[in-house]
């Protein structure tokens, strides 16, 4: 990523060039922002550089965007987000110059006869699971997988108290909630998750083993509508 960021940085209009993951990976693109803004830019571009780009990625993209733009409470420079390279006029070309250079591929090797290996079943007591529903995912969904999955890492959740698992989920059920996860064995639904809900559901429920009620959705038999 950093060569491809070192690459855009030699553009025609480009003064500064960085990267960040809208899932897992670090920078996040929420850090990678906030770390354009101490340079005091005036204006930024995202260039969406993933294939393939779900449908909805500009319109969530742009939710989540503004959703960070109100809880910073301080200015921001004006934003812009370019077309995917799905869209790109210059995609064909691109792959039919990698077809043109097929002499090159990697060869993948014959097939020998191997040895099956065996897997450890996993002693973690939690899993959190992030629904990846369509509601969700236009409400931001892989931006809270990727800032779980950094947490995870960052503060090496798999070993760390009973130890947590995380996996993506089709739909979850309560798609006006959304983004929504449910935590267990407990089965606790959250929903309307921020990135600031994740950090408190780490510390106090995965954790601490609290239920953080400020996000925290109970199966009360009627419908319920999202918390402001």
């Amino acid at each position: 990523m950093q060569r491809l960021a070192d690459l855009a940085a030699t553009l025609p209009g480009v003064d500064h060039a960085s990267f960040g993951f809208t899932e897992q990976g670090t920078p996040s693109l929420r850090e990678a922002l906030a770390a354009l803004r101490q340079t005091n830019v005036s204006d930024i571009l995202i260039l969406p550089l993933m294939l393939p780009v779900e449908p909805s990625f500009t319109a969530w993209l742009v939710k989540s965007l503004r959703r960070w733009q109100a809880e910073d409470g301080a200015p921001w420079p004006s934003m812009r987000i370019a077309q995917g390279l799905a869209e790109s006029p210059l995609l064909p070309v691109l792959m039919a110059e990698l077809v043109a250079g097929a002499d090159a591929a990697t060869t993948v090797p014959p097939l020998e006869k191997l040895t099956p290996e065996g897997s450890l079943v996993p002693a973690q007591k939690r899993r959190v699971l992030v629904c990846q529903g369509g509601p969700c995912n236009a409400a931001g969904a892989d931006l809270i997988w990727g800032h779980l999955r950094n947490q995870q890492d960052r503060q090496k959740l798999r070993i760390t108290g009973d130890g947590t698992m995380t996996a993506k989920s089709t739909c979850l059920g309560p798609c006006n909630l959304a983004p929504v996860l449910q935590v267990f064995p407990e089965g606790t639904y959250y929903g309307g998750v921020t990135e600031a809900a994740i950090d408190r559901i780490v510390s106090e429920h995965l954790l601490g083993g609290v239920v953080v009620e400020d996000f925290a959705y109970q199966p009360t038999g009627r419908k319920q509508v999202l918390r402001r």
